[in-house]
């Protein structure tokens, strides 16, 4: 049963029996059997066949995310008999994105290893999202809105957006005392349409609704609008987790201070690591997420840094 379920996974991510036979070493007719023993165990088709295709039928797409919790259970269970009280031991992948990870996951995994000297970790910074079953990853920290997927998803904080600029810049072009008053200044935006939660919208502003702001900066890398507007380029709507250090230092100004230290905004995007069930490093995945959301703490510790003293 548990080869039938773990060639059901396979053949469902692969999209054919041929490319699961050359990965199992195995005849075609060998990984089709496991599949109709499969079919017949539980009474019901759970791919449509064809000369030119192989798709899930409906039962098929129902299924496949609870043979992959079976798996993962099971694996859960097997790496804790074998672990026992050991010490955990092994190779752990992670992947965030690019400026969270510089700043956040770098130094929470320098603290994890200092904890768990016999593990190893690979580090892979990147803004794609990506397949951890295709890549073999065993932990992603991800930012924004999660699909529905299967997925087990631990919440590490909720975004929250500060306003800003440098000293320069307001020395030169004045402070603006409400958010309507952007609309005259330059705003360092997005070069492409922005995420929904990552907007400049302000309650009770503009009928609740995005305003408009323009500048003559944009770009799509978050370190590149920080960068612009510490070189008083513009104003900048950015998550605190981003700027809490120069907010901090004074290197930037928070233009409308509650906006940071009040809850967020509903719709605003939360920060998850996220893991696939049934990898054999189930448990170095876990222990890292326990030691992540316990670094960043409750309420995370950019924006602790922020509420008045």
């Amino acid at each position: 049963m548990i080869e039938a379920l773990e060639t059901f996974i396979a053949v469902a991510s692969a999209g054919n029996f041929s490319a699961v036979a050359r990965q199992q070493d195995v005849a075609v007719s060998s990984v089709t059997r496991k599949i109709d023993a499969l079919e017949a165990e539980i009474g019901s088709r759970l791919f449509h066949r064809s000369p030119r295709r192989l798709a899930l039928t409906d039962a098929g797409q129902q299924f496949l995310p609870r043979a992959r919790n079976i798996l993962g259970e099971l694996a859960e269970a097997r790496e804790a008999i074998v672990a026992g009280d050991a010490e955990p031991r092994g190779l752990l992948t992670v992947t965030a994105p690019t400026a969270f990870g510089r700043r956040h996951v770098v130094d929470a995994l320098a603290s994890f290893l200092r904890r768990y000297p016999d593990i190893e970790v690979d580090l892979h910074l990147q803004d794609q999202v990506v397949d951890l079953s295709e890549q073999r990853m065993d932990v992603a920290v991800r930012i924004g809105l999660l699909p529905d997927s299967d997925l087990h998803a631990t919440p590490l904080a909720q975004v929250r957006l500060v306003t800003c600029a440098s000293p320069a810049y307001l020395a030169r072009a004045g402070r603006p005392h409400a958010p309507e008053d952007l609309l005259r200044h330059d705003c360092i935006t997005v070069a492409t349409p922005p995420a929904p939660g990552f907007v400049w919208r302000y309650a009770g502003v503009n009928r609740n609704q995005p305003l408009p702001v323009r500048g003559r900066y944009r770009t799509d890398d978050k370190d590149g609008m920080l960068q612009a507007a510490l070189q008083g380029l513009g104003i900048v709507h950015i998550a605190t987790w981003m700027v809490c250090d120069q907010l901090r230092s004074g290197e930037l100004v928070a233009l409308f201070p509650d906006e940071a230290t009040t809850s967020p905004a509903p719709g605003l995007p939360g920060i998850h690591a996220v893991r696939l069930r049934g990898r054999s490093h189930e448990t170095r995945a876990r222990l890292f997420i326990d030691h992540l959301r316990s670094e960043i703490g409750s309420t995370p510790w950019w924006d602790l840094q922020l509420q008045p003293a």
